[in-house]
């Protein structure tokens, strides 16, 4: 429970209703958050709006998160934790949803997962075109986060950055998603490792990390390690991203297993075994 100034007559009364009232989900005598802990500021989630999500978010002691939308999809976040917008994919593109990323936050992230036909599916041309729009907001401003292949030659990524080059285009930061099949701890970290690195050669630009965890996607079926597979490597990781200092945030996916994600960090209101290890990081 989160610690009452000392108070006294109606002030207390008012102070508690207050307190109570905060966020999306009312607080309970078996509220595990810790809202005494200070949030981490390059650790980051991504989350969708569930019953207990603000006080997930709080025990997680994560400083940002997003939504994979322009807006917050109705999470009310704790005190100090910042959300940041996306434009997800061309249909996101709209006077609207732009108008909403500016008033939310300052600042933006690019497409989703554009190299993907099951996401925002397009071409460079295509991201080019519409890049103006997005770079209107004035905002700080992230380029497309493709699912594979940032650091390689000639790939979605390289060519959009070439041609946002060539064009003057704002990019200011690069985004990218990582999972890993390997689930040894110290060969997957050293893998994801290498992955930023590469990266960050390439352009010289900082580093968000906005999706990542182990999975196993060589099969076609999702294959997911064991919870102490998990701890251990987001412990491992967490520690070499908060040490490479080109790595501006990072945000594991994701918040919750509500969805059937085998790699969220809460069950309802309460830490999984990944969860309690991310919520220790930083």
């Amino acid at each position: 429970m989160r610690k009452i100034p000392k108070i006294r007559g109606l002030a207390v009364i008012l102070a508690v209703l207050a307190l109570l009232a905060t966020g999306n989900d009312a607080a309970t005598p078996t509220d595990p958050v810790n809202a005494s802990s200070a949030t981490v500021k390059k650790k980051g989630v991504s989350a969708w709006n569930f019953t207990g999500v603000t006080r997930t978010l709080t025990d997680s002691k994560a400083g940002w998160f997003y939504t994979w939308s322009s807006g917050r999809q109705q999470i009310t976040p704790p005190p100090g934790v910042e959300f940041v917008p996306m434009i997800w994919g061309k249909d996101s593109v709209t006077d609207a949803e732009l108008g909403e990323a500016e008033q939310q936050g300052k600042t933006l992230l690019g497409f989703n997962e554009p190299d993907m036909p099951g996401q925002a599916n397009m071409t460079v041309p295509q991201a080019l075109a519409l890049w103006p729009r997005l770079q209107s907001t004035g905002m700080r401003l992230g380029a497309p986060a493709v699912a594979t292949g940032a650091d390689r030659a000639d790939g979605w990524l390289d060519r959009f950055m070439k041609g946002a080059a060539s064009r003057h285009y704002k990019v200011d930061f690069i985004p990218v998603h990582w999972y890993g099949g390997d689930f040894d701890t110290p060969n997957a970290t050293a893998q994801l490792r290498n992955y930023l690195q590469a990266t960050y050669n390439r352009y010289k630009k900082p580093i968000w990390l906005t999706e990542y965890a182990l999975i196993d996607f060589s099969t076609g079926t999702p294959r997911y390690p064991t919870q102490a597979q998990q701890a251990a490597f987001v412990k491992q990781s967490t520690a070499m991203l908060q040490g490479l200092p080109f790595v501006e945030r990072y945000a594991w996916f994701t918040l919750s297993t509500s969805r059937g994600d085998g790699t969220g960090l809460y069950n309802g209101a309460s830490a999984t075994e990944v969860g309690a290890a991310y919520r220790a990081a930083g």
